[in-house]
């Protein structure tokens, strides 16, 4: 496109735009802290920053304002956004950062499934806990030999880069013992992560690249993952995009977490899904299921409960399915052994909980709260009382807050105005938007199951692995049910006639909001750190 044509869409989408910059402003000035206001410097620069960013952003998505080529869009903004936050938050600064980055230089060097020492030396947790108030007790030597580097790295857990050396010095390759490593996750969750550390290895770069490459490499798999869900998807792009693009997702995927991972493929297994489901009468056979049951494995060997995404291949319309071909056993041997490979799996990575710091924790005791729950009936009802009231309430404020390594409470942020505008949007988003499909009973109520047994699932896990025993501090996360969050314009919408008729404004205004969320949420990282 020539310079003119620039100009010109420039010009054309100038309301657009303009509501971007009113948008950013009010909602970046309701972030402002009293530190910010006595130095507002570097919140200028970086306003200035995400100001241009949006913008040309905007301008891209008019110049390819279409259905086929969303995808393109997609991708693009993500990185642009996604790249801010992964240089702007603090080192290892997301949740259970750290240890993600002990994997990632594991798998870097090519180890697949890690070695834990603990049984070289005949122990089988990382620390013992003895009864009463003792003190918890470390097993010398038991953990995963990684290198000094990551160390560095830790030392300056939760600071910036103005506030450590390490952007100036080289990486230390010398042997340590790191204590936990994120052995029972599966190593492709990595992959992407750790081509990037390895870069940074190869140029002989200094130890902030390690974090930043690794970050930056895994936002680009998840910008993929995203623009093939688009691509891939006939129906309901927008809302997927809005979905993929939130700031808790944004935040996930400019970080060394498997959870982009896990974000970025339930997206994809969703948008296949429904491509299967809008498919063309005989057109689909036993690949599509082959193809659909492997992407479901992959997800739920990252996070289990995403096994449930299995099911969706039966909500798939048999008629889509060839003629004359008996589908319905291939479906069945298909879940089966999705299934139980998931079991498999679950047997073992449960106990590679205690290879990590997880297990200084007291009251971290899998069987006692399962014999306390067979043991206390009543104790169920108020377990689904409370996951249906107050952790879904604070699910919904999630969307919005981030884990802060260095603070006293780890999810501390308010910001109270952008959560609200940010719920209303996605509320319109996800159910009021015009749909071009209808879902019909079957496949509305499946959805609805699917989702429920992947709640209730992850909820139940929490409280084995995570609760004190009788207790119902489950430590959700948002992070861990964004995926969902898409489904929910299949269970069922409201129609609203107004919004019908103007589909493609809707969609407009939809990626300048999109956009804006990105902004500002980088625009807090710079007043709540900077």
């Amino acid at each position: 496109m020539s310079l003119n044509e620039f100009k010109d869409v420039l010009i054309s989408s100038k309301k657009y735009w303009l509501i971007y910059l009113v948008l950013i402003i009010v909602l970046g000035l309701s972030t402002i802290t009293y530190r910010s206001v006595l130095d507002p410097t570097y919140e200028i620069y970086i306003f200035l920053i995400v100001a241009v960013l949006g913008i040309l952003c905007i301008v891209y998505y008019f110049m390819h304002n279409s259905d086929k080529e969303l995808y393109k869009v997609a991708f693009v903004i993500i990185l642009c956004f996604g790249i801010c936050a992964s240089f702007i938050v603090p080192i290892c600064d997301v949740s259970d950062e750290t240890e993600h980055l002990a994997r990632v230089e594991l798998t870097s060097r090519g180890i697949i499934i890690p070695h834990w020492t603990g049984e070289d030396l005949g122990v089988d947790r990382a620390y013992n806990v003895s009864v009463g108030h003792k003190p918890v007790v470390y097993n010398k030597g038991a953990g995963f030999v990684s290198i000094e580097a990551l160390n560095d790295l830790t030392v300056s857990l939760g600071r910036t880069v103005f506030h450590t050396p390490y952007d100036s010095i080289k990486i230390d390759y010398t042997p340590t013992i790191i204590v936990s490593a994120f052995e029972q996750n599966p190593f492709y969750g990595y992959l992407p992560q750790a081509i990037g550390m390895d870069i940074a290895k190869l140029l002989d770069l200094n130890v902030i690249w390690m974090l930043w490459l690794g970050r930056i490499f895994n936002l680009i798999f998840y910008a993929g993952l995203i623009s093939l869900a688009i691509r891939r998807t006939p129906v309901l792009k927008m809302p997927i995009l809005a979905v993929s693009c939130i700031p808790i997702s944004i935040y996930q995927a400019a970080s060394l977490s498997i959870d982009s991972m896990i974000i970025g493929l339930a997206i994809l297994a969703i948008a296949y899904f429904l491509s299967l489901y809008k498919a063309e009468k005989n057109s689909l056979g036993v690949k599509e299921v082959v193809v659909f049951s492997a992407l479901c494995l992959i997800l739920g060997l990252c996070k289990l409960p995403y096994l449930a995404f299995i099911f969706f291949l039966l909500l798939i319309p048999f008629d889509n399915f060839e003629k004359g071909k008996k589908i319905i056993p291939y479906m069945i041997l298909c879940i089966a052994l999705v299934g139980i490979m998931g079991v498999m799996w679950s047997r073992y990575s449960e106990p590679a909980l205690m290879h990590s710091w997880r297990s200084r924790l007291r009251y971290l005791d899998p069987t006692g709260q399962m014999n306390y729950v067979l043991s206390h009936p009543g104790f169920i009802g108020n377990f689904f009382a409370q996951i249906f009231t107050y952790n879904i309430a604070k699910i919904l404020y999630g969307m919005f807050n981030f884990f802060g390594a260095a603070q006293r409470v780890h999810y501390a942020d308010s910001y109270h105005l952008v959560v609200a505008t940010l719920l209303l949007f996605l509320a319109v988003m996800l159910l009021a938007y015009p749909k071009k499909v209808k879902f019909d009973k079957k496949t509305r109520l499946g959805t609805l199951l699917i989702v429920l047994m992947i709640y209730v699932g992850t909820c139940f896990i929490q409280l084995l692995t995570w609760a004190s025993v009788g207790k119902l501090n489950l430590g959700l996360s948002a992070r861990y049910f964004v995926p969902l969050f898409a489904l929910f314009p299949v269970i069922g919408t409201f129609r609203i006639g107004q919004l019908e008729r103007f589909k493609d404004n809707i969609d407009k205004y939809a990626m300048v909001f999109i956009i804006a969320f990105m902004a500002v949420m980088i625009l807090s990282f710079a007043t709540k750190y900077y």
